[in-house]
């Protein structure tokens, strides 16, 4: 009897790994599976993980995200790529989403079975990032939307469903700016330097011109020199010789060319200004003829100010202490909880039992194709004439998913409350980590007491009236989503630290978080805010309306609840957040709230979860 082998799996995985290095055309490179995101460096390509059960999901994806590296490793140079990469950051998203439409298009094109198995891949891609869902073109990203219309233009396939509203809801809007360069697409295909230069040119047809940076084509001291003569003798333009027409254009091109360009940056700049808006739509008619006001600083509110963004900081928990203070900051913390820990271990052991037991699967049976059902077999022995069985085993619903927690860091969180939010944070991530949920932990505070630099700059320009935001924040990230838990375990040792915890400015916190959170790929998000009552930071506030900060967290708690793409959950410690969020509750006592957080993340996985609700909020209270 031949003995099975001990995963099943491992032959489809093998034979794929081979196939990739053929298509690839690089029989040394690396092919690679893990739970962690697919990624592609010099060395090779890292898959989607197949589990034994292979399921057809699963076996697509990990075809499709094959394919789509193979491609991208066979018809793409990275030395041409960098040569005309922009310099913006939204330049380049596009640049690099039409380059990855280009290799996929190529690869369509001589082998045509690689563009199904990429079909599936952007379908799971598209229903994971929830692209049938949206209706505005303000909530789909501009450069999927590109990178999707050349894959459609040049390899006249229609594109999966959620993939194709996205394009739709651009479309209109990219040909009428850019129809013409699109029109040269076919021609541009099979080279990468004609292809990028298209890019580039599509990219200012688009308005983001001044993101281009220079031109790679025009660079040169032959170049610079005819610049130079064309500036000091104007009169010499006549007698330039045909080459020296052709390296370089006219001053009065150049002029024109930059007021053209100038007219598209200000239509796409008020593009984007109404992006931020949720109930604007895109402009229909011709470019303003005047440049829109600057970008506000918060996507729920146009009108919150913001002094100055200078001094703002946005840094690691590991850059604001050094590894030994770390550690010895840790071990306090671990000191000061030692008698909370076992009742704390026990809430989180509940926890897990609670989502693993949800991990229970679920079979199909009586199909057509998918494991043979062994327990239909004597029906098939008692009459042969009846078919086979087979059945097919269910996924989990909730492993796909992220949990934020957003730590108050203000002085009023000192001394008990942190400790007890620290640990609580602590074992929370251990435990979600077990159940295979990625957990991002984030603190937020300011720099200074008083206003810090911000207040010093506006006493310098004269007190002006209604300054806005007059702090400078700090936004601290102790453990980011894709860390392990054991390399960010010393970080939370810095809440202990003396002299953090200063002022909370909460609106500017939670819009930072979930900015954070919409750009992960996980199909659910959580984000668990745990505060201890309203924003307050003096220096904003003596200058500014009682209410401007408080009103603000307002603004952005009802944009993420009504943008529905991040779960929203508050605890606060003392002090009524119900007020603030739609589902929150409050603690008395920091006693409570490990069970309180592990009761409310267990009502979200709840099948039942309003009856869930219930029963956290009866738990913690």
């Amino acid at each position: 009897m031949t003995k099975p082998a001990d995963n099943p799996a491992d032959p489809f995985k093998k034979a794929l790994a081979e196939a990739t290095k053929v298509l690839a055309n690089d029989p040394e490179m690396s092919v690679s599976y893990s739970v962690d995101p697919p990624g592609m460096n010099r060395d090779g390509v890292r898959l989607p993980q197949v589990s034994r059960r292979m399921t057809r999901d699963e076996v697509m994806l990990a075809r499709g995200t094959a394919d789509a590296f193979a491609l991208r490793r066979k018809f793409h140079d990275e030395g041409v790529a960098a040569k005309y990469a922009p310099t913006g950051t939204l330049a380049r998203d596009i640049y690099e989403a039409m380059e990855t439409a280009r290799c996929e298009a190529m690869g369509a094109r001589v082998m045509p079975g690689t563009a199904t198995n990429i079909d599936a891949k952007i379908a799971q891609e598209a229903e994971r990032k929830g692209y049938g869902q949206v209706t505005a073109p303000q909530d789909a990203p501009l450069p999927v939307a590109a990178g999707y219309l050349v894959r459609a233009l040049a390899t006249g396939r229609h594109l999966p469903a959620g993939a194709e509203n996205v394009m739709n809801l651009w479309r209109g809007f990219i040909e009428e700016q850019a129809g013409g360069t699109l029109d040269g697409l076919d021609a541009a295909l099979a080279d990468q330097s004609a292809f990028a230069r298209l890019a580039r040119q599509v990219i200012s047809d688009l308005g983001y011109g001044d993101q281009l940076g220079d031109d790679p084509d025009q660079t040169g001291d032959e170049g610079e020199d005819e610049a130079e003569e064309d500036q000091d003798s104007p009169e010499s333009e006549a007698a330039e010789d045909q080459d020296g027409e052709e390296a370089e254009a006219s001053p009065e091109q150049s002029q024109e060319e930059q007021q053209d360009e100038s007219q598209a940056q200000v239509q796409m700049e008020d593009n984007a200004e109404m992006e931020l808006g949720d109930e604007t739509e895109l402009p229909e008619g011709e470019a303003p003829l005047e440049p829109p006001p600057p970008a506000p600083h918060s996507d729920a509110d146009p009108n919150y100010a913001v002094y100055i963004t200078e001094f703002d900081e946005e840094t690691r928990a590991e850059d604001l202490a050094e590894p030994a203070e770390l550690e010895r900051l840790r071990a306090y913390l671990d000191q000061q909880l030692e008698p909370l820990k076992g009742a704390v271990g026990r809430l989180a052991n509940k926890l897990q039992r609670r989502l693993q037991a949800q991990q229970n699967r679920s079979w199909l049976f009586d199909l057509e194709e998918g494991i043979l059902d062994a327990g239909r077999l004597a029906r098939v022995v008692a009459n042969p004439t009846t078919p086979l069985s087979f059945k097919w085993e269910k996924d989990t619903e909730f492993r796909d998913t992220v949990v934020t927690l957003l730590l108050d860091n203000s002085g009023s969180m000192r001394g008990r409350p942190i400790s007890i939010a620290a640990i609580c944070a602590d074992v929370l991530a251990r435990t979600l980590e077990r159940c295979s949920v990625k957990v991002e932990i984030l603190g937020f505070t300011t720099r200074a007491w008083k206003g810090g630099q911000s207040r010093e700059k506006w006493l310098a320009d004269g007190r002006p009236q209604q300054p806005g935001r007059l702090n400078d924040l700090r936004h601290i990230i102790y453990k980011s989503a894709d860390a392990p838990w054991r390399r960010a375990r010393p970080n939370l040792g810095l809440m202990m630290k003396e002299g953090l915890l200063k002022e909370n400015i909460d609106g500017e916190a939670l819009e930072w978080a979930h900015r954070r959170m919409v750009s992960r790929p996980e199909a659910r998000k959580i984000l668990m805010v745990i505060s201890d009552g309203a924003p307050v930071d003096d220096s904003t506030l003596s200058v500014n309306p009682a209410s401007f900060l408080e009103k603000h967290l307002r603004d952005v708690i009802a944009m993420v609840e009504k943008r529905r793409a991040v779960e929203l959950i508050a605890i606060g410690i003392g002090h009524d957040v119900t007020r603030y969020y739609q589902r929150a509750v409050t603690i008395t006592d920091v006693e409570q709230l490990a069970g309180a957080m592990t009761e409310q993340l267990a009502a979200l996985f709840d099948k039942n979860p309003r009856g869930a609700k219930r029963a956290a909020q009866r738990r913690a209270g």
